[in-house]
């Protein structure tokens, strides 16, 4: 039995000498932090009041896009747009330009998508015989050079006293044609409303 018990103690020192020689391997192996700031989230360059033209294959303005104020990231190559204003100036049959913003958006790397987000708005001022076409949401996901845009968000169009409301839509500009996905309810105006007969 003392034996034994003698011989307990160095082998216990000699377990515990093997594990710190072997922690202390891993800590001395471990890659140090890269603090180059390429993995923060922080702004490599921020612009303010910005306008961006894209033409068409004749040279005429397309769309412009505005912003109050422009911030890219370099880690995921991201740019977050404050204020973001699109208008599109090409309209078929003299159609007034239809105008998209919100209080925020994010521009994507290839400048293709422009996603929007909080207070998102359509508007098509007046024209001829027809009233302004407001369209509001939270979140609009828009596509300049196909002049299309969709969204998941509850949306609500209105003109005049007419509305639809509803959930999802998508939207076509180049037809004029907004397509709510589900639970559409609206009122819409009769055009005789108000007419007098003589």
């Amino acid at each position: 039995m003392k034996h034994w018990g003698g011989a307990l103690f160095p082998l216990s020192l000699l377990l515990v000498l093997t594990l710190l020689t072997c922690w202390l391997r891993y800590a001395t192996e471990l890659d140090e932090p890269n603090r180059d700031g390429r993995h923060r989230h922080d702004p490599d360059y921020t612009l303010g009041d910005i306008v961006l033209r894209k033409l068409d294959q004749d040279g005429q303005l397309k769309y412009t896009l505005r912003a109050a104020e422009v911030r890219h990231y370099p880690d995921d190559d991201t740019t977050d747009l404050e204020s973001p204003r699109l208008m599109h100036h090409k309209s078929e049959n003299g159609k007034p330009p239809v105008t998209v913003s919100a209080d925020r958006g994010r521009l994507s790397n290839d400048n293709e998508r422009v996603d929007l987000y909080d207070n998102a708005r359509i508007y098509q001022p007046p024209f001829g015989k027809n009233e302004e076409l407001v369209v509001t949401m939270n979140q609009l996901t828009a596509f300049p050079d196909s002049e299309t845009a969709f969204t998941k968000s509850p949306v609500l169009i209105t003109r005049g006293k007419s509305w639809v409301k509803g959930v999802g839509m998508q939207v076509n500009n180049r037809t004029r044609t907004y397509v709510i996905e589900s639970r559409a309810v609206g009122v819409m105006e009769s055009k005789h409303t108000g007419k007098k007969k003589s």
